[in-house]
């Protein structure tokens, strides 16, 4: 049974979808750029021309040998040899060589297809093998998707763990920030205690001040902290330290008023004037200006000191600055203020050494209170600190005017003296001085009190002597003629 040709096997079967594409790719083509009727004719002898394919020149050579037949070119060429020197004798020997040739014909035509069957089917083989291979590749991918969604759950889970840590590291940092804050003030206590007992340290020291301050920070933290632990053992050691401040302070500023004092009484005693200071004015060269000069490097740390008034261990430093301050003042000026009121009191009758003396005093008190206004400026306001310092000057006056209160037995005498200090002194001129003076007002008022005593127990006396117990004379009975005797008397002398 022969078989059909490759051709009309090829055209047996249905159009690919390819093909299909195709032809109508052409048909769209073919009525979007229609050929001319010249264009035509060419294609028409082209396709005339090629219509009939010349049979391949290897086929004429050796009629066994096709494109893709496998047969060997010796036993083909044998069989054309057999076939063309075979003597056909009867009808059994022309079946035997047309079976023999069919046979042939036939055996080289499945060869091709067998030969193209192996070859489809390797081609097969290996689709499948790749095919294999991209499924075990899909699954590998499947794979590495799950392992990669694994690691990004890990990965998540270590960036969530990652962020937790950081926001514990900061609040472990912040929180050591802050512990390390409160243990700075504990801390201080070796710092602090090295430098305060190092030789070089001195209240010249520029770093005395900071460091008086930093310890200062650190008992009022210890203060209002006492939960923790150890903090009453640590308060004692800083207050130790405070202590031993303040002593320096306490000794530096007796040290600085001594020498000051002492340069003011050297350059007294050197003064050509002499006693005479007073008068000439140069007293308040010698005893304010030069003293304010020589104590001019105690200002600073009396400010410090003055401006931590507040705490109870200040004020009381504060408080032994101005006994020390009023003792070196008094030290200095008695002795003039002494003398000067002495003066007074051998020149000068009771109202007017009354008037003078209290003058003098307020002016000596004033400058004293400018002068320790320049020291301590927040403390100036209040009279209790000058205490030590006014009381004394006042009782000089005192004790001045007393003995003389006490035998003054003239009534005018002690009116006139109320009047001065109640109107003059107390009433006008500590008026207008102001605070200045304010500390000789309780000086000021017991002396009045004193002359108030003094001319009630004269005017006691006076009304049972010379009213209660009046005697009336021969003479204090003459009327009218004690009335004329005046006038005649006063008649004669004018000349009448």
């Amino acid at each position: 049974m022969a078989t059909p040709p490759p051709a009309a096997t090829a055209s047996a079967l249905p159009k690919s979808g390819a093909v299909s594409k195709g032809y109508n790719f052409a048909s769209t083509w073919e009525q979007s750029a229609p050929l001319t009727e010249q264009q035509k004719a060419a294609i028409a002898a082209l396709s005339h021309a090629v219509a009939e394919r010349p049979f391949p020149p290897n086929l004429e050579k050796s009629s066994g040998k096709d494109e893709g037949l496998a047969v060997p070119e010796k036993e083909s060429a044998l069989e054309e040899a057999g076939a063309i020197d075979a003597v056909l004798v009867n009808t059994h020997q022309f079946y035997k060589w047309f079976s023999e040739l069919e046979s042939a014909m036939k055996s080289e035509t499945e060869e091709k297809y067998r030969l193209y069957e192996n070859t489809l089917q390797e081609r097969v083989n290996t689709c499948d093998v790749i095919l294999k291979q991209v499924d075990d590749t899909l699954s590998l991918f499947e794979e590495l998707q799950s392992l990669h969604s694994s690691v990004a759950t890990k990965t998540k889970t270590l960036h969530d763990a990652c962020d937790q840590l950081l926001v514990e590291k900061q609040r472990l940092i912040e929180f050591a920030e802050a512990l390390r804050s409160r243990l700075n003030y504990f801390d201080e206590l070796e710092n602090v205690s090295s430098s305060f007992y190092s030789q070089n340290m001195n209240i010249g020291n520029e770093q005395f001040l900071p460091l008086l301050k930093r310890l200062d920070d650190c008992i009022s933290y210890v203060e209002n902290n006492p939960q923790y632990a150890e903090s009453a053992v640590y308060l004692v050691k800083f207050r130790q330290l405070q202590s031993r401040a303040l002593g320096m302070i306490r000794s530096h500023v007796l040290s600085i008023l001594k020498g000051a004092s002492s340069q003011v009484q050297a350059a007294i005693r050197s003064s050509d004037s002499g006693k005479n200071i007073v008068t000439e004015g140069v007293e308040a060269s010698l005893i304010y200006v030069r003293f304010k000069a020589a104590a001019s490097e105690l200002k600073p740390i009396l400010g410090e000191i003055e401006s931590r008034s507040s705490r109870k261990e200040y004020a009381q430093i504060l408080s032994e600055c101005h006994s020390l301050f009023c003792e070196q003042r008094l030290y200095l000026v008695r002795g003039m203020v002494q003398q000067r009121i002495l003066e007074f009191a051998r020149k000068e009758a009771l109202p007017s050494l009354t008037r003078s003396g209290c003058a003098y005093l307020m002016e000596a008190c004033q400058f004293e209170h400018q002068l320790f206004a320049h020291f301590f400026p927040a403390s100036a306001a209040d009279v209790s600190s000058m205490a030590p310092l006014m009381d004394p000057l006042c009782t000089y006056l005192y004790d001045t005017l007393r003995p003389r209160l006490i035998y003054e037995g003239n009534i005018d005498s002690l009116c006139e003296l109320v009047d001065i200090l109640k109107v003059e002194v107390l009433g006008e001129q500590l008026s207008r001085r102001g605070e200045s003076v304010a500390g000789l007002r309780p000086i000021l008022q017991r002396i009045l009190a004193d002359v108030h005593e003094r001319l009630a127990f004269c005017a006691r006396t006076h009304i049972r002597e010379e009213i209660a117990n009046f005697r009336p004379s021969v003479e204090d009975l003459d009327y009218p003629g004690k009335l004329e005797r005046p006038v005649d008397m006063s008649s004669s002398a004018t000349g009448w």
